[in-house]
């Protein structure tokens, strides 16, 4: 697989529109995925998506292959999500402290590596089973920036942890971290939100 998106990565390099058309089509799924979680916009998410694929298409000589495209177009992805937002003049992202963003050093870090649960994976999904996609977004939504990035780009694009890690420019086990307090919190959001709602629903009862 990688062997054969290199090859289609050399031939667009060489200006063969068709192998870009199938790197397209290989990865415009997961862009759209990720941009889409960030900004809660499906239109939006479609224009920005474009014009990733475009800066894509622009800058693909710049490209230094790493072992697959996928982070440097979430790169691209993120900075654009980035420009838009300041075009529109909404505050620039917050800034964490390394507490809020579940980056710790030393023997704080492997502590929260060794108790860090390994089927997040499967927590994230039954969250979004037990939830229709407004409800999941609105309590990510009301994470960190960071917490919010990993997810769209572990759950949403579907990026292993190397490539998450890439592509944030952060350890594994920082991503491993970010990824177990993101899931962590996202799971007490939505069943705040579901029993705030069983409470309401028995005052309106009685």
């Amino acid at each position: 697989m990688a062997g054969d998106e290199r090859k289609l990565v050399d031939r667009a390099k060489r200006g063969d529109a068709a192998a870009f058309g199938l790197l397209y089509q290989r990865h415009v799924d997961r862009v759209f995925a990720y941009i889409d979680f960030r900004v809660r916009d499906r239109a939006l998410a479609e224009d920005l998506t474009q014009d990733v694929f475009l800066q894509a298409m622009r800058r693909l000589d710049q490209f230094e292959w790493r072992g697959g495209l996928a982070p440097w177009l979430m790169r691209i992805a993120r900075n654009t999500v980035v420009d838009h937002w300041r075009r529109a003049g909404r505050r620039p992202e917050r800034t964490q402290t390394r507490a809020e963003a579940g980056e710790m050093d030393g023997d704080e870090t492997s502590l929260l590596e060794r108790l860090a649960v390994t089927d997040e994976d499967a927590q994230f999904g039954e969250a979004e089973a037990a939830s229709d996609r407004e409800r999941l977004v609105r309590a990510a939504a009301q994470l960190t920036e960071l917490q919010q990035r990993v997810l769209a780009l572990r759950f949403a694009a579907g990026l292993s942890i190397q490539e998450t890690a890439e592509v944030m420019e952060r350890s594994e086990g920082a991503i491993k971290n970010l990824q177990h307090h993101a899931v962590r919190g996202l799971r007490r959001l939505l069943e705040e939100e579901a029993s705030a709602q069983d409470g309401q629903a028995r005052t309106d009862t009685t």
